[in-house]
């Protein structure tokens, strides 16, 4: 094979322009979906309008309010969870081989739910208000944050472990999860029966995962813990590249599986503990999300884990747009929509994979 000619080198640059002009495209449909999110609602602002008081050009004390301390927050909480949810399920999927693996399915999201929920009902790291944020206001976001994590982590070190076993199939990995998440449930509901009036009503407000109860101060929680949690997977993007191959032909190439599935595990772990602690149960996002970018850009990590953080944050944002206007006035949680879309997907994948 010769290289001298320099047509290998121009597919190659052509492929690399290719998934770049993908992701770049997922970026541009994003920020333009943030915009009509902000500007749609129960009382409709002109996409201008929403320019201008994004850029504090606007002056209208009621446009700003409505821009500035309700739906921008509820938009960029979308975005993030959305991100951050996706980058886990993408990162898991390759961790374990396995093609359903997600912070859902393997029940670390229902592990991190109930670590928040014995925070705020028995460590005393929620109250009962009403506001415009939310029914439920968390007192102590890092005491609620560090008990999820704990319970997410305690899951995730259970998955692993099964995951080491040379007789580990996917469909033993998910069937742990799927015990795990029964665990998790059968955990809430004990704490149930004996929470208080206040206790229950905040239990049940858990379980619906939803976008409008994030303030500024949890957006700032979800973005710091995504940001961070997203920059490793990217950075560990050859690694998961490799591991695809095989765990023998990762450890050829110099790749300490072990410890690189451990370290992932660990961070989608925490990440999805943050976001869980903050906005509830989002579930499918983590396997859909991931599925549909391979489909479009391929499974290198080095564009898929890219293209998954914004086609996550844009998915789970137009739902959660569509949540608040199917109904209107009633907003539905978007915890709804996304598990209305997960389950067929759940389904369609598991036919595939009994077909293969």
């Amino acid at each position: 094979m010769h290289f001298d000619d320099g047509r290998l080198p121009a597919e190659y640059q052509r492929y690399l322009a290719a998934k770049t002009g993908l992701v770049v495209l997922l970026a541009l449909l994003l920020a333009l979906a943030l915009v009509v999110a902000v500007s749609l609602g129960a009382a409709h602002i002109p996409l201008a309008t929403v320019a201008r008081a994004l850029l504090g050009l606007e002056t209208t004390r009621q446009v700003e309010t409505i821009v500035w301390n309700i739906r921008l927050p509820q938009a960029l909480a979308s975005v993030v969870a959305g991100a951050g949810l996706a980058a886990a399920g993408a990162a898991m999927q390759s961790i374990l081989r396995n093609p359903l693996g997600s912070p859902f399915t393997l029940g670390i999201s229902h592990a991190a739910a109930l670590g928040a929920a014995l925070a705020v009902m028995v460590l005393g790291g929620g109250v009962m208000t009403s506001s415009s944020v939310g029914a439920v206001q968390i007192t102590s976001p890092w005491l609620t944050t560090a008990a999820a994590f704990v319970c997410s982590l305690i899951a995730a070190a259970v998955i692993v472990a099964v995951a080491r076993l040379r007789s580990a199939s996917p469909e033993v990995m998910i069937l742990t999860g799927v015990a795990l998440g029964a665990f998790c449930t059968a955990a809430t509901m004990f704490l149930q029966f004996f929470a208080d009036d206040v206790q229950l009503a905040a239990m049940v407000f858990w379980t619906f995962g939803d976008t409008a109860r994030a303030s500024w101060r949890e957006l700032a929680v979800l973005a710091a813990a995504t940001l961070v949690a997203c920059a490793y997977f990217v950075a560990s993007s050859w690694h998961y590249n490799a591991i695809d191959a095989g765990d023998e032909t990762a450890r050829g190439l110099g790749v300490r599986v072990e410890r690189v599935r451990m370290a992932g595990m660990l961070v989608a772990s925490a990440l999805t503990a943050a976001i869980i602690s903050c906005l509830g149960i989002i579930g499918f996002v983590g396997l859909v999300v991931p599925h549909m970018v391979r489909r479009l850009i391929g499974a290198d990590h080095r564009f898929l884990l890219p293209a998954s953080i914004l086609a996550g944050g844009l998915l789970l944002l137009v739902a959660d747009t569509v949540a608040r206007l199917l109904l209107a006035p009633h907003v539905l949680p978007v915890s709804v929509l996304t598990a209305f879309l997960g389950a067929p997907v759940f389904l369609v994948l598991i036919l595939r994979g009994g077909r293969r």
